[in-house]
């Protein structure tokens, strides 16, 4: 009986938030986590949405990442502007935030955007936000960072969310 109750609740509730997306009220649907292990071939991103639920603000922390000089330039800046962003490798246009482009741009090649000093989680961050958050799994992240791709899917998969750090949902 309660598989039943639940199985309808759950429908429901997906009925609904479909809905309300079509309604226009919400900019995408809401997407659940998996309760699949991730594996070294599942691919990690950035996901903004954790961000917002855990009500941390993302413009602060991408200002903490630019590099000094923008750093100064931008501490009194408080617009969010948007701009275009080419992919090089797709071609594909994507609206961006302006302080991500920039990060992308400029700050992401200065040598010491990722030091031997970052923290693993700092490192991987800095990778998504240098190449457009373009999801990577575990095994390509350790071929950048020079790190053990099993520490990586340990330190990313487990229970707790470091920066919005999340496997990919497809």
């Amino acid at each position: 009986m309660w598989v039943i109750y639940i199985s309808v609740t759950l429908r429901q509730r997906a009925l609904h938030e479909q809905d309300i997306f079509q309604e226009g009220c919400l900019t995408e649907p809401i997407k659940r986590m998996s309760l699949v292990k991730p594996t070294l071939q599942t691919r990690f991103h950035i996901d903004f949405q954790w961000w917002q639920q855990n009500d941390r603000d993302w413009r602060v922390y991408l200002r903490s990442n630019l590099c000094p000089e923008h750093q100064r330039l931008f501490e009194n800046v408080l617009t969010e502007e948007k701009v275009d962003w080419v992919d090089p490798e797709t071609a594909e246009v994507q609206r961006v935030d302006g302080l991500q482009h920039l990060l992308i741009t400029h700050c992401a090649k200065q040598k010491d955007f990722i030091t031997q000093q970052s923290t693993l989680v700092d490192a991987a961050f800095r990778i998504f936000l240098a190449n457009g958050n373009t999801p990577l799994t575990a095994s390509e992240l350790a071929e950048k960072l020079g790190k053990d791709p099993v520490m990586i899917l340990r330190t990313l998969s487990g229970t707790r969310v470091y920066k919005g750090i999340r496997p990919c949902l497809d």
